[in-house]
This record gives C-alpha cells, sequence and structure tokens, in this order.
C-alpha cells in the first residue's frame, strides 16, 4: 500500500492544527476495530507526525462515541491479517505500531471515549499520555476469544497498573469504568463528554510551550526502563503466530462470530 496524502487513508483521519497531529481511527461502524489497512495507515500518520518538525504532539482518537477501538477486527481475519503481505509476524504489524508510538520523539495523547477494548486498552498502555470521558470502559478480552498481547500489553500494563490488577485484567477479562481506570494509573484525567476535547486541548498547548527536546530525551528516558520488554514482545509474538494456528485459538474467533460460548478446552482437546 502507498501513501502519499491524505486522500490515500481510507480508515483514518489526519489533521495538523496548532502544532498538534491528530489522528483518528475512522470506523465507527466497527467500534474502531483494527483491520490490516488500519494498522498501515496508521504506522503511516504517527511516523509522519512523528519526524515532523512543525509537531509538538501527537493525539490518537477514535471516531464517534460508541469506542476508542477495540483492537483487531474479529470479522476481518481474512483480508484483515493477509490482505498487506502478511506483514507482522501475526499478519497484524500490532507490534510495530506499539514501538513506533514509543519511538517517536513527542508526547502521544489517548482521547479516550466509550470502549477501550482489548488492542484499543493496549494502545491506551503504550500512549504516553491519556484523557478519559467518564463514559469510556477499558479491559482486556484475549483469552475469551483466543489471542493475547504477548509483550507491552502484558508486561507494560503491569507496571502501569501494578502486577495483580494487570493479571487480573488478563485472566478474568473483566470491564472497568473511567474512574477505576483513573486509580489504577490507566489514565491521567477523566472528565465528562462534552469536556474532552477541550482537556486534551488544554493538555497539548501545556506540552507545546516546553521544550520540545527536553520533551524527547525524558521520554527516551521512560522508555529506556522498559526497552526489554519489545525483546520479549518479539519472542512471544513469534509465539502467538503459532498459537493461532490451533484448533484452540480458532474456536475464539468461530464461537464470536457465531455469537456463542466458545469451548476452549473441547477445541483444545481435539488439537489440529
Amino acid at each position: 500500500m502507498s501513501i502519499v496524502s491524505n486522500a490515500d487513508y481510507e480508515d483514518i483521519r489526519y489533521e495538523e492544527r496548532d502544532g498538534v497531529a491528530r489522528i483518528t481511527i475512522d470506523r465507527p461502524a466497527r467500534y474502531n476495530a483494527l483491520r490490516g489497512r488500519t494498522v498501515e495507515e496508521l504506522l503511516h500518520a504517527i511516523g509522519r507526525a512523528g519526524w515532523s518538525r512543525d509537531i509538538g504532539a501527537v493525539v490518537l482518537a477514535g471516531a464517534g462515541d460508541k469506542a476508542f477501538c477495540t483492537g483487531g477486527d474479529q470479522s476481518d481475519h481474512g483480508e484483515g491479517q493477509g490482505g498487506y503481505g502478511g506483514r507482522g509476524t501475526i499478519g497484524l504489524p500490532m507490534d510495530e505500531l506499539q514501538s513506533l508510538i514509543r519511538d517517536i520523539p513527542k508526547p502521544v495523547i489517548a482521547r479516550v471515549q466509550g470502549y477501550a477494548i482489548g488492542g484499543g486498552n493496549v494502545l491506551v498502555t503504550v500512549c504516553d499520555l491519556a484523557i478519559a470521558s467518564t463514559d469510556a470502559v477499558f479491559g482486556q478480552v484475549g483469552p475469551k476469544v483466543g489471542s493475547v498481547d504477548p509483550g507491552f500489553g502484558t508486561a507494560l500494563l503491569a507496571r502501569v497498573a501494578g502486577e495483580k490488577r494487570a493479571r487480573e485484567m488478563w485472566f478474568l477479562c473483566r470491564r472497568y469504568g473511567a474512574d477505576e481506570a483513573l486509580a489504577l494509573g490507566l489514565v491521567n484525567r477523566v472528565v465528562p463528554p462534552d469536556e474532552l476535547d477541550a482537556e486534551v486541548e488544554r493538555w497539548c498547548a501545556e506540552i507545546l510551550a516546553k521544550s520540545p527536546t527536553a520533551i524527547a530525551i525524558a521520554k527516551r528516558s521512560f522508555n529506556a526502563d522498559s526497552e526489554n520488554i519489545r525483546a520479549i514482545g518479539a519472542l512471544g509474538f513469534e509465539a502467538l503466530a503459532l498459537y493461532y494456528g490451533t484448533a484452540e485459538s480458532r474456536e475464539g474467533v468461530e464461537a464470536f462470530l457465531a455469537k456463542r460460548a466458545p469451548d476452549f478446552r473441547a477445541a483444545r482437546r481435539r488439537g489440529g
């Protein structure tokens, strides 16, 4: 896929204004779930903003009022995972996307409304800052659908929310409201929905008033402490690619699409 201008984006919107790049996942009918094209466009847009000298902060958002992002599009496994040459260990280059958010020398702020579930919750975790509306809902669903994030989505989450709560989020797949997410350290601020954009703009303005070089160095320094997670994740995604080929993992997707309860243990006994 070749992207040279905003007109080439199908799944996202990109805007630069007053030193801030606003990148919006624009698939509200799918609760802003990610397919292959979505991730490729996010990689292009985040890289474009991250290395521009005109940009001091990046805002990552989701279109509509229902969701920030709900992770991988389970209904799009054919095109979504293989439609771009199978890029990434598991088809969707999620590890590249997470790493790029960390690598660009600008703060990335997650603007969260509605559901931030699964891979969406991981994106919030990886972003430098997060501002949420009171209607935001957070949580992991991987083990419910035969998946997991074996890198930043688990290990970095443990550093953010604490080991016990991170394990709770992954093992039980519960959902957490905005106030609880604030208490866990998943977000920096919670405001009413009609104040969300104004609050994000205030945070961006404060960042833009600071030394961009000092902020870039600070971000690199924060990342250095958890950089080993990138290597752990690379190993984990290799294992995940093998897991996705099993009957147990396929059971999660098939049950989700059929709107039935999965039977992972029976699928595991069947093997294959």
